[in-house]
């Protein structure tokens, strides 16, 4: 699917990116959801921590974990995750149906009490959105697609001096797709121009 290929014709007729076609769990996140403006604290910091976990692993694993995440994870209110203690590290670290990583776990408690104190400065979405580079031309293939920009690199430079972990210039543009900051659709697929 990574092998520099264009956006693929489903068997509904319509062209999407290769990682969206097929599989019914990454089609109907690619067709609902990837590339689409999310509003609000607790969206923005479940995309964060989702996109943190999914570090080394498939995002399909993660999208079949949601449901769990969001329970451990109190729904990702930051306030009551920024109140986790090590009796909720524990727990979290027992919980099968989360990713069981120590260094993840303690970076999503992190983060929630970083979104916390960004409340001064207006809030983590209109800090987030702040880093939004102008758009760019459709890329054409997956080849085209960067892991990285300047601006990611800005993000997490940001983020982590605000006190975030886990956060690195590549997750940050895998955030910044996944809520429309950028739109890395390709040419051709039905979902391109939909981002926020």
């Amino acid at each position: 699917m990574e092998n520099g290929s264009g956006a693929v014709r489903g068997d509904d007729g319509l062209h999407r990116c290769p990682w969206g076609a097929g599989d019914p769990v990454n089609l109907a996140y690619h067709d609902t959801e990837w590339g689409l403006r999310v509003a609000g604290e607790s969206a923005h910091l479940e995309r964060l921590t989702l996109e943190a976990f999914q570090s080394g692993l498939s995002w399909r694993t993660i999208l079949l974990k949601r449901d769990n995440f969001r329970a451990a994870f109190a729904g990702f209110d930051a306030d009551a995750v920024a109140a986790y203690g090590p009796a909720d590290v524990e727990r979290l670290m027992a919980d099968a149906g989360i990713v069981r990583n120590r260094r993840k776990v303690d970076a999503a408690i992190a983060n929630a009490r970083a979104t916390v104190a960004l409340r001064e400065q207006g809030g983590l979405e209109a800090f987030i959105w702040s880093f939004r580079p102008d758009p760019g031309p459709a890329p054409r293939t997956t080849a085209d697609v960067p892991t990285t920009s300047p601006e990611s690199a800005a993000l997490s430079k940001a983020l982590k001096k605000a006190g975030f972990a886990h956060v690195g210039p590549t997750t940050m543009y895998a955030l910044m797709e996944a809520i429309g900051l950028v739109d890395d659709h390709l040419e051709h697929c039905h979902r391109r121009g939909c981002a926020g």
